[in-house]
């Protein structure tokens, strides 16, 4: 395959994770961050020590602080930023890119307020004229799996099936296997709701619940995703592949899972403020909680498991308490409730 410069935006664990896959690919790849600290350390010494400690990462990956040099003649335009961030970053890239790109989001978010999906940000901020379209890449991975180069599997989403094949392209080889797939809405609501979810199997597990409680919440979870996925034009069975279950199981049940990790703390009594502030990183399922909250009451969707770790979060509910009301609540048939 021809060489091509992609530019990632975003030095976190899983920007950079993805740029040592095109490295490997033999992709001439530069990684956009606002940190200086972190720019020099992967530059001069290889490492991105703040997010993937003792990585050693290939020499080929090039860091800077300047947006247009990392999108200076790049055919791909990864967006690795936190959802809250991606709004902002859009708009700069739409301000800087001379030319239409491919635009490769991987960020699992819906942004409070509008409801809106992280692809429908991209639109909404970067121009038409500046991208030739928006692929989304998401799937069960956790970075730090990535960076030992253990094997993972994940999915280009794109309406436009020959620009996810592009991306396919691009980041598979032997450790990283990538399917297409044209169901954008599904990708996306699956990736972010697992978040959810997955805070409320660590608030289970720091509850000490044990694995019939977490099967339970996961199953039950994953009908909730579905429904809220098809009433806004999801395909079904998109929740049966590797944006939907795949990435609801690894996010609920690894100690990678900053989701899960924080739910865990929860659980054990912690409040919010300093769960958040022992994490240090950013924890996606926080702000998607808030944001289904208001859209399944607007589309009418029943979400009870949602709505319970939403009042963990917001409401200072006690997570015992939480999950008390969800095993009290009245008589149903299971396949009434998919």
């Amino acid at each position: 395959m021809t060489k091509q410069k992609v530019a990632i935006l975003g030095a976190g664990s899983w920007g950079t994770a993805l740029a040592m896959v095109l490295a490997d690919n033999n992709q001439d790849v530069v990684i956009w961050g606002n940190r200086e600290d972190i720019v020099e350390e992967i530059n001069q010494e290889h490492r991105n020590s703040h997010y993937l400690k003792e990585t050693i990462l290939p020499e080929g990956i090039r860091a800077t602080l300047s947006l247009s040099d990392a999108l200076a003649a790049a055919e791909f335009v990864v967006l690795a930023v936190p959802t809250s961030a991606m709004r902002e970053v859009a708009k700069q890239v739409s301000e800087t890119l001379s030319e239409p790109r491919i635009i490769v989001h991987v960020s699992k978010g819906i942004e409070p307020d509008t409801n809106m999906r992280m692809s429908e940000v991209i639109e909404a901020e970067i121009a038409p004229e500046k991208r030739s379209g928006i692929v989304v890449l998401s799937g069960p991975s956790h970075a730090e799996e990535v960076a030992l180069r253990h094997p993972t599997t994940l999915c280009a989403s794109c309406s436009d099936h020959h620009l996810a094949k592009e991306v396919q392209d691009v980041f598979i080889n032997n450790n990283l296997r990538i399917y297409t797939n044209e169901d954008v809405i599904g990708a996306e609501i699956g990736g972010a709701l697992k978040n959810i979810i997955a805070l409320g199997a660590g608030i289970s597990d720091g509850l000490g619940y044990g694995d019939n409680a977490k099967a339970a919440l996961m199953t039950r979870g994953m009908a909730e995703i579905t429904r809220l996925g098809v009433a806004v034009g999801s395909d079904p069975q998109t929740f049966y592949g590797l944006t939907g279950i795949g990435d609801l199981i690894v996010t609920c049940t690894s100690v990678h899972s900053r989701n899960w990790n924080a739910g865990n703390m929860l659980g054990k009594g912690q409040q919010l403020d300093e769960v958040l502030s022992n994490m240090g990183m950013v924890v996606e399922g926080v702000r998607t909680a808030k944001a289904v909250h208001g859209w399944a009451q607007e589309l009418g969707i029943d979400m009870p498991i949602s709505e319970a770790i939403y009042e963990v979060l917001f409401s200072g509910k006690d997570p015992a308490d939480a999950v008390d009301h969800l095993m009290g609540r009245k008589k149903k048939e299971e396949k009434e409730t998919f």
